[in-house]
């Protein structure tokens, strides 16, 4: 499994510009096959701070989605609304998904 985590600073004055695209883009993304998750958060204490959490299920499914039409438009659409370059977390983990949090018990 493919687990990315991007933190994106947004300008202020484009916030609503930023949040016009994410909402765009994350509905392409979670249409792409091999795509487990993509969400968008705004920070508790900064609400121009923004994290992604993208998941994809092999290397494959990742580059397929990085040369796709719509990541391309992404890319050269994010910096009309960023204040910094993003920074991003990518790491190949083992196992397929998601796994249940042990810490917690349900009733």
């Amino acid at each position: 499994m493919i687990f990315i985590v991007i933190r994106i600073d947004v300008r202020p004055e484009k916030r609503d510009d930023f949040l016009a695209g994410i909402t765009r883009y994350s509905a392409q993304v979670r249409d792409e096959p091999g795509n487990l998750v993509f969400s968008c958060f705004a920070g508790v204490e900064n609400p121009d701070e923004f994290s992604v959490i993208a998941n994809y299920v092999d290397q494959a499914a990742g580059e397929a989605h990085v040369s796709s039409e719509h990541a391309q438009w992404f890319f050269g659409w994010l910096p009309s609304v960023v204040a910094s370059v993003p920074r991003i977390v990518y790491q190949e983990l083992p196992g397929a998904g998601w796994s249940e949090m042990g810490e917690v018990k349900m009733p």
